[in-house]
């Protein structure tokens, strides 16, 4: 099998994020390697990883430039112009030189399929590998349903068309390819974003990241308008200002296109100096952060989008041992479960609250951490995800 295997070349385009730095798409990409694929990946450049091509594990990277951060309808519209011009160059040049068997495309955006479209008709495999449902996401960036929603629609359908199978990140996803996607639910196979734990390791605090106070509340993530990042500052705004606890100091790790404004927002509340902004920093700082911690939190705004999404940051945080305070939502809650607190959608004074009490009940912070951690060691790691991802792969080939 393993030579048979060895035969099959796969493509993976991802736009959002450089590889290896997408964690789900490295982690599948090396666990294809691994397993006798040959794999090749297309992806943005981005800090850190600004090599057009290398090999890293066996896998070969092409990055292309992506000079426009997107703001607004229209910036996204000419960033996924230009990401799919240089994904378009760079697959006929893997075609070309490597070759490949399967397109397996990650969203955002769903306009890869048009990539596919074209070698399919050259007797190629489409995979699509549904990370984010983007009509939901336009709209809980914009708050409206325009001529881009539509559009939005209209390609994530086409997409479901194109697709010899699809890979889901939940039970939510799943039913979305099913019901508005229209699959086969044969053709649907569920690939949670595990994390890896020779990865998240457990390090001993690094006191001086609190800034001289008892407690540190931490954040991993992008920082974009429905990360609720602003609901964050709030919470930290009436915990400090409100609540008069000065003990309490809040690290967020992460970058994104409202990073600027967010330390604007804790400037004008009056909480700065109680507020450490890491920009995107490599995963010795971010280990940093998140194992100095008392307590984590995902302030994902409460809406369609995030209510069925799973967030990578909840299995951060748990694989690190540590108890959890989010917003009350469906994929969420079944990641954390017992691990979690859960705050009323979209209220800061109620999250506040639940970070305090966290904060005041150290045994409590302990039972939450103990399950969460072992939650991910028994269920969520990657290794139990990996054997689906194969499957899917069998089955692909299979037809």
């Amino acid at each position: 099998m393993k030579n048979k295997r060895s035969r099959r070349r796969i493509l993976i385009i991802v736009e959002n994020l450089p590889c290896p730095f997408d964690r789900r798409v490295w982690q599948e990409a090396t666990t294809l390697q691994k397993n006798g694929y040959e794999v090749s990946i297309i992806c943005p450049v981005g800090k850190g990883y600004d090599k057009r091509y290398e090999i890293l594990e066996g896998v070969h990277i092409y990055r292309h430039p992506l000079p426009v951060e997107a703001k607004g309808a229209f910036g996204y519209l000419v960033e996924y112009s230009i990401a799919l011009f240089w994904e378009f160059i760079l697959a006929w040049k893997v075609f070309f030189t490597r070759g490949f068997d399967v397109i397996h495309a990650c969203n955002p955006p769903d306009n890869i399929f048009l990539i596919g479209l074209i070698f399919k008709l050259l007797g190629k495999k489409f995979v699509f590998d549904h990370h984010d449902i983007n009509p939901e996401l336009y709209e809980a960036k914009f708050g409206k349903r325009d001529l881009f929603y539509h559009i939005i629609r209209w390609w994530e359908r086409l997409t479901f068309m194109t697709a010899d199978i699809s890979i889901a990140t939940n039970e939510s996803y799943k039913k979305i390819a099913i019901e508005r996607g229209r699959m086969n639910p044969e053709d649907v196979f569920v690939v949670r974003s595990g994390p890896t734990l020779d990865r998240l390791k457990i390090l001993p605090p690094v006191e001086t990241l609190k800034n001289g106070r008892k407690y540190l509340v931490g954040y991993v993530g992008v920082i974009g308008n429905q990360e609720g990042i602003d609901y964050l500052l709030q919470a930290a705004n009436y915990i400090i200002n409100k609540k008069g606890r000065k003990d309490v100091h809040f690290g967020i790790v992460g970058s994104g296109p409202a990073l600027s404004d967010m330390q604007a927002l804790a400037k004008e509340l009056g909480i700065s100096d109680y507020v450490t902004f890491t920009g995107r920093v490599p995963d010795k700082e971010m280990l940093e952060m998140l194992n100095t911690a008392d307590v984590c939190v995902n302030p994902d705004v409460g809406n369609e989008m995030n209510d069925k999404s799973t967030m990578n940051k909840i299995m951060e945080y748990m694989a690190l041992g540590k108890p959890i305070v989010q917003f009350d939502l469906t994929e969420g809650k079944f990641s954390a479960q017992k691990a979690s607190l859960y705050a009323k959608w979209n209220s800061p004074e109620d999250m506040a609250e639940k970070i305090l009490h966290l904060l005041d009940n150290p045994d409590l912070r302990k039972e939450m951490g103990e399950y969460g951690k072992k939650r991910i060691e028994n269920e969520l790691e990657w290794k139990y995800e990996a054997p689906k991802l194969l499957r899917a792969y069998e089955a692909l080939f299979s037809r």
